[in-house]
């Protein structure tokens, strides 16, 4: 009897946790309908209020803007699955989900292009690869059984970071149009070969310089 009123707490909690997730989701799925008639600059929180059928203040407890609605979008459709992905093992089905998520969705992601510009949707995006890279840097670390200084992880995370982003960017706006197949290729080549040498390399280095320090 004394857990009752815990029980019933947790119960209620799980059932508004539910109910925010479909407000959210059927607000993401009005968004998705209005950006395949305008731009995003040009969606109103009026029309995905209307269209879901509840209030602004509903909608405003869940997001700050309509771009924290379309971040939160992207998250749960394609970041937050990439994250669950063993990257040094299945780095191929991590790239090849992105790249399908960017066919299936190119006109939406591309009317987020159009209104944010390069630049910001690479920042847009920044905080969650530089997560996805720093474990793919860590565990390469672990499996490979080396100690290297977190200044260089950082590095080299922020580095493919940046240059995933910008191919990725470059793919979807057809900048450079090479052959799917290929491009996921030469992805995966030159992940699969330089991050392991380049881990295996700074060890090699750091371990050299903590030799030959003075009194050790």
């Amino acid at each position: 009897m004394n857990n009752m009123p815990l029980a019933l707490i947790k119960e209620g909690f799980m059932k508004n946790e539910e109910i925010s997730l479909l407000t959210k989701q059927k607000l993401a799925l009005s968004l998705k309908k209005a950006m395949e008639k305008k731009p995003l600059s040009k969606v109103t929180v009026s029309e995905l209020i209307k269209d879901c059928n509840i209030n602004r203040n509903t909608f405003y407890y869940h997001f700050s803007d309509i771009y924290d609605l379309l971040k939160w979008m992207l998250e749960q459709e394609a970041i937050d699955v990439v994250k669950k992905i063993d990257l040094l093992i299945d780095t191929e089905e991590a790239i090849r989900f992105v790249m399908d998520y960017i066919d299936t969705n190119r006109h939406m992601i591309n009317c987020a292009y159009d209104s944010m510009g390069r630049d910001e949707m690479k920042r847009f995006f920044y905080a969650d690869f530089i997560g996805v890279m720093k474990n793919v840097i860590d565990s390469g670390e672990r499996q490979l059984q080396l100690t290297i200084s977190a200044e260089f992880k950082n590095f080299i995370a922020e580095f493919y970071t940046e240059a995933l982003a910008g191919l990725i960017i470059s793919w979807l706006k057809n900048d450079h149009t090479p052959d799917r197949e290929q491009f996921i290729q030469n992805i995966l080549f030159v992940c699969r070969t330089s991050i392991p040498h380049m881990l295996r390399k700074e060890a090699e280095k750091e371990n050299n310089i903590t030799q030959h320090l003075p009194g050790l």
